[in-house]
């Protein structure tokens, strides 16, 4: 099955996606599985990993109610406040959903960069470990090395970095960013989402813009290890949802079908469904 392991659905009027304002006019209104379905059915796909948009637990039960509605979203990642006293608690009762296949700390958007590494939210991590969910690590660049940290602290715990760490491909900011992907990919098991690169190149990106950028992570992860996803529809600032899969198909033409099809979909069933029993 192919399977986009990354796309997003808000309802404005639920008030908590403090980032999303009227100034991002093209996604400021609501979307939900209506409007990706024929996106889906269009390309292929078969499945979806639903994932959060707003730092709230309430958010989480909204999307896992959505989830149980739609067949075709196969796992949530949700939020909690994993630096709270009752992490350990909040973690073990949503884990308890077996749509909940991970949570993602909006960490690019905290003020302390190294606030992964905090003793308190280390109490967290390790519950979401005890309990089989993937940590998404919704990084920039400058947060590679404290995510490097985490994974030597918790070689078992399940990490896959977002959107490729988000490089600044517009502004060519490609070496730093390539040895600190390269450091991770051989120091640990972690993955990395190939996804939110045309959102980070900017409208108008073909594929040869972006094709250092994954050259290279096909070189340091594998194709074991990356996951293809959307990030629809924050990816629509940039291009359409059929023209970021074009990209890819080009992107990926060189490798073996079977590496293919494990970058669009089975790293994902691998990754987030199988060790939460679902397939």
């Amino acid at each position: 099955m192919r399977i986009d392991a990354h796309q997003h659905f808000w309802h404005l009027q639920r008030g908590d996606y403090g980032w999303l304002t009227p100034e991002l006019a093209a996604i400021y209104r609501d979307f939900q599985p209506p409007d990706l379905k024929p996106l889906l059915d269009q390309q292929g796909i078969g499945g979806t990993i639903l994932v959060q948009a707003a730092p709230t637990v309430a958010e989480t039960r909204y999307m896992l109610g959505l989830a149980r509605e739609t067949p075709w979203v196969r796992g949530v990642v949700g939020w909690v406040p994993l630096d709270a006293e009752e992490a350990r608690s909040m973690v073990g009762e949503l884990a308890t959903d077996p749509l909940l296949v991970g949570l993602r700390p909006m960490l690019h958007d905290l003020s302390d960069e190294a606030w992964v590494l905090r003793p308190d939210v280390a109490v967290g991590l390790t519950a979401m470990q005890e309990h089989g969910l993937v940590l998404d690590a919704l990084v920039r660049p400058q947060h590679l090395p404290h995510i490097r940290r985490l994974l030597e602290r918790h070689p078992d715990l399940k990490v896959v970095i977002d959107h490729a760490a988000k490089p600044a491909i517009g502004q060519g900011g490609f070496q730093g960013w390539a040895e600190d992907m390269a450091a991770i990919a051989g120091a640990s098991q972690a993955c990395c989402k190939l996804s939110g690169l045309l959102t980070e190149a900017g409208p108008g990106t073909d594929a040869a813009a972006l094709r250092p950028y994954v050259e290279h992570l096909l070189a340091v992860f594998g194709p074991k290890r990356l996951l293809w996803g959307s990030d629809w529809p924050v990816l629509t600032l940039a291009a359409p949802y059929a023209d970021w899969w074009a990209v890819t198909q080009q992107l990926l033409s060189p490798l073996e079908e079977a590496e293919r099809d494990a970058i669009l979909g089975g790293n994902a069933q691998s990754l987030y469904l199988s060790s939460r029993g679902r397939h």
